[in-house]
């Protein structure tokens, strides 16, 4: 059961909040969540060069709150704060309200499931294979403190294969069954020249951890 249920929703309350926070009328709710994958969309498509990891949005009545966690927040940032100013900007006009952004650099990108799968999509594109992929980023996860398992699944016409197949790794304990364990998950797809679509799971568990 722990590799069918998100790991990220099955511990929504025990250890993992939510990645939006508003209080909205049932009659205005489908425009909110419209406005709200919007927002997401247009983060991981013009900041993707940052190293997006995560993106978290609080409604408020005059004004809406983007949290975004970035690998490079320079980069966000641009010559003068330019860049920043522009996302706010595209970002007003999406949700129709004044946008308040923050930014906050990840300490670790080496230890982010999302940074791992996007560098694994990458590699396999330019058709290395999965295996030394996967195996490189483990080894800088492995040395990053407070990491205490990694595993990865790589699936799909694996090196241009007529039959799809999954190739794992693994390194240390990954307990997906325990809802204290804390568990960054994510899943990415990657288009192989003449390989059809990759889909790429990372597991990060980086020990115990309860909200009190």
């Amino acid at each position: 059961m722990g590799q069918k249920v998100n790991p990220v929703g099955f511990r929504i309350g025990v250890n993992k909040g939510w990645k939006s926070v508003a209080y909205i009328d049932k009659a205005d709710y489908a425009n909110r969540l419209k406005e709200d994958l919007a927002i997401r969309n247009y983060i991981e498509k013009n900041l993707s060069s940052a190293g997006v990891v995560a993106t978290k949005t609080k409604r408020f009545m005059s004004k809406m709150l983007v949290e975004i966690s970035v690998a490079r927040p320079g980069v966000v940032i641009g010559r003068g704060g330019s860049g920043i100013e522009k996302v706010k900007k595209d970002l007003a006009r999406i949700a129709k309200t004044k946008i308040e952004v923050k930014l906050f650099e990840v300490k670790d990108p080496e230890a982010s499931a999302k940074l791992i799968g996007e560098s694994i999509a990458s590699q396999v594109t330019r058709r290395i294979v999965p295996k030394f992929a996967a195996q490189r980023e483990i080894e800088k996860a492995k040395g990053v403190k407070g990491v205490k398992g990694v595993r990865i699944w790589v699936s799909g016409r694996i090196k241009g294969a007529e039959i799809a197949r999954t190739e794992k790794f693994q390194w240390g304990s990954v307990p997906l069954q325990t809802l204290r364990a804390d568990i960054d998950y994510a899943y990415v797809r990657a288009q192989v020249p003449n390989a059809g679509i990759h889909g790429i799971k990372v597991w990060i568990y980086k020990g115990e951890k309860q909200f009190v």
